[in-house]
């Protein structure tokens, strides 16, 4: 006997019959397993927080999955892999912005209360789908739910709730009809934390474009780019290494590519710059101190061509900001600031001690490490 098709108007409705979202809600409430639609393929859910049920769904996948993925009504659900209330990471923040609710799923560090059966090896997958219906059932459900596709093992999921009703006769309490999936097509699942960023299965986005929706390039801007624009490059690159948690040893190429699995750069230009001179030696020996090397640094004039395609560039003082405000088209400079977060300039230490260079050396990381904050 095939389970009953409940219908949904379209994958737009916000609401449906009421009577078909409390027979939904009431089912997955008692432990049962429904098919929900989304808009890549129809999925099979239940309680995450009740071992029979989830034992249920996987005898019914036919599987011996070992992660579910935790699917939520929307983005706050992040705050659950946040306990302390320090923040989610900015760069998971970005992604959950630019695609959800959508075809991506993100594997996330950490074990939220009552999903320990969701997640392997410390690690739990957490999805917002975009069908409405979905999106309903999960905000009307005071529990969390998990969801697979809904498919047998080995076999292609099913995209349109007909076949999956068929599919798993007897073992469903209910298949919401909510028309053909629009994508037909699984999630994207990136895995991303500390030192890890990795696309465990490609859907509509690759790798390339998921970084770049997480990442940042940023610029930083001084007078010739040989004293305080490359200490500022060297230590964003220092900061950023050590809050993405990937190793900071070996040259800063090594380290560049490194940034890159995460979708960031960093570069450095002067508005007053020729092209190829040697960094400061005193700069150099001043982020010698904490084990940053810059040694191979060497200038480069601000262009307004690449200026402009930064996502955030920082500037040293205002007259550097000036600059290539002025030089930039209309519009096109709102991303260009001051480093110090209080406005003020960093005063260049040419020409001064190596305790000068030090003590800018300071300033540029106490500047960057509030900055920090918005990066990652």
């Amino acid at each position: 006997m095939t389970a009953p098709l409940l219908s949904w108007p379209t994958a737009q409705a916000a609401a449906p019959d009421d009577h078909v979202l409390a027979q939904v809600v009431r089912a997955l409430g008692a432990g049962e397993i429904v098919a929900l639609p989304t808009e890549t393929v129809y999925g099979l859910a239940a309680r995450a927080d009740q071992p029979a049920a989830l034992e249920a769904l996987r005898r019914l996948k036919g599987s011996d999955e070992r992660a579910y993925t935790w699917h939520a009504s929307d983005a706050s659900a992040l705050d659950a892999f946040d306990p302390r209330g320090l923040g989610v990471p900015r760069l998971i923040e970005r992604l959950a912005r630019r695609y959800w609710p959508g075809p991506l799923t993100l594997v996330l560090e950490g074990v939220p209360t009552g999903l320990e059966r969701l997640a392997h090896g410390g690690w739990t997958g957490l999805r917002v789908p975009s069908h409405a219906a979905a999106r309903a059932v999960l905000a009307a459900v005071d529990f969390p739910v998990a969801m697979t596709s809904a498919n047998r093992a080995g076999e292609p999921p099913l995209t349109r709730a007909s076949e999956v009703a068929e599919a798993f006769a007897g073992g469903l309490a209910c298949v919401v009809d909510g028309g053909p999936a629009a994508l037909a097509q699984s999630s994207s699942v990136l895995a991303i934390g500390r030192d890890r960023f990795e696309l465990l299965r490609e859907g509509l986005m690759d790798v390339q474009e998921l970084r770049r929706a997480a990442g940042l390039s940023l610029g930083f801007v001084c007078t010739g780019n040989t004293c305080r624009s490359p200490m500022a490059e060297g230590l964003a690159r220092d900061v950023l290494a050590r809050r993405l948690g990937v190793p900071r040893e070996g040259s800063p190429a090594q380290l560049d590519a490194q940034l890159a699995r995460f979708g960031f750069s960093v570069t450095s230009a002067g508005v007053m710059a020729g092209t190829g001179t040697p960094v400061a030696e005193h700069s150099v020996s001043a982020l010698s101190d904490a084990g940053i090397d810059i040694s191979e640094h060497r200038s480069r004039t601000a262009v307004p061509e690449a200026i402009a395609v930064l996502d955030h560039v920082y500037c040293l003082t205002a007259s550097h900001k000036d600059a290539l405000v002025h030089a930039l088209p209309p519009g096109k400079a709102q991303h260009i600031e001051l480093l110090d977060p209080e406005g003020l300039d960093i005063p260049d230490p040419i020409g001064g001690s190596l305790a000068d260079y030090r003590t800018c050396a300071a300033m540029i990381r106490a500047a960057i490490d509030s900055r920090a904050s918005s990066w990652v």
